[in-house]
């Protein structure tokens, strides 16, 4: 594998863009010590590589190892133009890192006195204590000390001390993915351990498992007969669902030589679906549906940027997986590879009528893309299950014959009602584009 952590302390702009532009590549993958890309560019204080590597989708807040995020390393190496970028694209300011440590608690001991102001005035916490019980003040100079303390307190910060053990408040740490993902394609049946068996569908079994020490879930592609043909075409097929390249798509990590077996990532949230309605009863808020509808559409936006692959994919809650940090991601292992029975179809109900009614070379794809996605954004909007009191066959023979549609409820957010509408036109040609819809959806997340 090239060097990509080495280009990016080197700060050589062509050679990262060009590994960016591969589709294989996984931007937010670690070295050996947990440090991303982000990370070294951050550390190093190659303002462009950042700047880049942001607007491709880098993980803000993924940690390394020693539970740095890139916002640390950053501040504890004075580089305030990064600093204040990783800020507007909301780093979390006041993480800690495995000694307990703040970025402000690196600002101080080193006297970056104008970064110390840019962390607190965006929320940096002065009486956080790292493992030792000393704060950020405690850490700097007496006159920056006191000055800080004074700008702290007209922010309205508590002086209180805030001690290590009682910092349950931070929540969940992301760490950077492991390098080996991305590397690998063809896994050894021997080297997986099955352990969990999760779901049986019509297209396969869905397994959890383990491989090289990572939580994985295999999904075992259905087939009447394994034919010579049919391997052929599932290893030419699977390569093409390896897209590492952004942060709202979950690539197929690799596939089984001798097995139609195909390696994804095990997500602990499970898929939309789950979490809008499994039994743990999960409340998502408006604003984060919207950020959900957000990754969404991001992630679909790629999709439609690709030359259109086989295997085809369809667009539900059920094929929409969460990860840890609450990120959206399209499951690739949810793709249907041409061999798997053709013309069956498992979810209607989030599919637009001329997708029920056309064969697939008559369709316009991206438009019956748009109409899943408006089908997701009202279940989002609404926690309901579309046309649940509906057999899969009679929900799709009433979508396509009857003009059953989902129906918009009172109480309904306004915005989110009228880019539901938007995107399910009945005209197929009067349906917008995702990079036409994802500026709004930014624009309704703030």
């Amino acid at each position: 594998m090239e060097d990509i952590f080495h280009w990016c302390r080197e700060g050589n702009s062509i050679q990262v863009r060009l590994w960016l532009d591969d589709t294989e590549h996984d931007m937010n993958q670690g070295d050996d010590h947990g440090f991303s890309p982000l990370h070294w560019c951050a550390k190093e204080g190659h303002v462009k590589l950042v700047e880049m590597l942001l607007q491709r989708g880098a993980r803000v807040n993924a940690t390394n190892m020693g539970d740095d995020i890139p916002l640390h390393l950053a501040a504890a190496h004075g580089h305030r133009d990064i600093v204040q970028l990783l800020l507007r694209e909301r780093s979390d300011v006041n993480a800690t890192n495995e000694h307990g440590n703040s970025p402000l608690h690196y600002t101080c001991f080193w006297g970056y006195d104008m970064i110390c102001e840019d962390l607190i005035h965006h929320g940096a916490l002065v009486s956080i204590a790292n493992k030792d019980g000393d704060t950020p003040l405690d850490k700097a100079k007496l006159n920056l000390s006191k000055r800080l303390q004074e700008l702290a307190e007209k922010n309205g910060q508590e002086l209180k001390k805030i001690s290590f053990k009682d910092q349950s408040w931070l929540g969940l740490k992301t760490r950077s993915r492991d390098a080996t993902l991305s590397r690998f394609k063809g896994i050894n049946i021997g080297d997986l351990d099955l352990h969990s068996k999760l779901a049986i569908t019509p297209s396969g079994e869905t397994w959890r498992g383990r491989w090289q020490r990572n939580d994985v879930i295999a999904k075992i592609l259905t087939v009447r007969q394994l034919t010579s043909r049919i391997s052929r075409d599932f290893n030419e097929e699977f390569p093409k669902l390896r897209i590492f390249s952004h942060p709202n798509i979950l690539p197929i990590i690799g596939a089984t030589n001798s097995n139609l077996i195909v390696i994804s990532q095990y997500m602990p949230r499970g898929s939309l679906y789950q979490l809008l309605h499994g039994a743990a009863g999960v409340v998502v808020d408006t604003s984060q549906a919207v950020r959900f509808a957000l990754d969404i559409a991001r992630g679909m936006a790629f999709l439609h940027s690709l030359e259109r692959i086989i295997p085809t994919y369809h667009l539900n809650s059920h094929h929409v997986m969460i990860d840890e940090d609450l990120t959206a991601r399209i499951n690739m292992g949810d793709a249907k590879f041409s061999f798997q029975e053709k013309g069956r179809v498992y979810q209607p109900a989030w599919m637009s009528p001329e997708a029920l009614q056309r064969k697939p070379s008559d369709r316009n794809w991206e438009a019956c893309d748009m109409w899943s996605f408006a089908v997701c954004v009202w279940e989002l909007a609404t926690r309901e299950i579309p046309f649940a009191d509906l057999s899969p066959m009679e929900c799709g023979m009433k979508i396509a014959l009857e003009g059953l549609r989902v129906k918009i409820p009172p109480g309904t957010s306004s915005h989110l009602s009228k880019l539901i509408t938007i995107c399910m036109n009945e005209d197929p040609g009067r349906r917008p584009k995702f990079d036409m819809i994802v500026p709004i959806l930014d624009k309704m997340k703030r």
